[in-house]
């Protein structure tokens, strides 16, 4: 096997999803971020629209964007939906996490692309992201809870209404090795050959 596609397949296979809590607190640099954004940068876009957008928060900026976002669930969620625990977890789910990158769709002006693509684009994006993660030791978790698909995390960021929020990342290192990579379904289950 060509050893190029070995190395991307150990990257790929690699790659797990981390909980922040499981983060031990120390700082990635900088440079490393803005290392895998570059990589993010090449994701595949139809007709060049390059709709991934990308809100980074570092060092105390963590803990101030996750006290914003327990705030926001706690302002916006009635009263009998409202529950202290998940207002306590979003207000301290960066605590070991040393970056939050918040990751959307910024919808471009070719109405002719649908809005599927540029979600699919900004999602390639988002990927590469975490497999240059990956390839730096880098922890990461692909968030979607709280307020990151709501209203009010559009308004936060100054979102349009076509614009969509792909998740909260949250980066971080882990001192625990991760688990196992499975799988549940077969791929000869998910490929049909005609």
């Amino acid at each position: 096997m060509n050893s190029t596609f070995l190395a991307l397949q150990q990257v790929i296979q690699g790659r797990r999803t981390t909980k922040p809590p499981k983060m031990n607190g120390r700082f990635i640099p900088d440079e490393q971020i803005q290392e895998i954004l570059a990589l993010a940068d090449w994701a595949p876009a139809h007709g060049h629209t390059e709709p991934w957008r990308f809100v980074v928060y570092a060092k105390e900026k963590v803990q101030d964007f996750c006290l914003t976002h327990a705030v926001l669930y706690k302002k916006h969620t009635a009263p009998e939906l409202f529950k202290e625990t998940t207002y306590e977890k979003l207000l301290h789910m960066g605590d070991q996490a040393s970056h939050v990158i918040l990751a959307y769709m910024q919808r471009g002006d070719l109405p002719k692309i649908p809005a599927l693509e540029e979600v699919a684009a900004t999602s390639c994006a988002i990927q590469n992201l975490l497999l240059g993660a990956t390839a730096l030791g880098i922890a990461t978790y692909w968030g979607s809870g709280g307020m990151a698909y709501k209203p009010p995390m559009k308004a936060l960021l100054n979102l349009r209404v076509e614009d969509s929020v792909l998740g909260i990342l949250y980066l971080g290192y882990a001192d625990s090795p991760d688990a196992a990579g499975k799988r549940l379904v077969p791929i000869e289950e998910k490929v049909r050959w005609v």
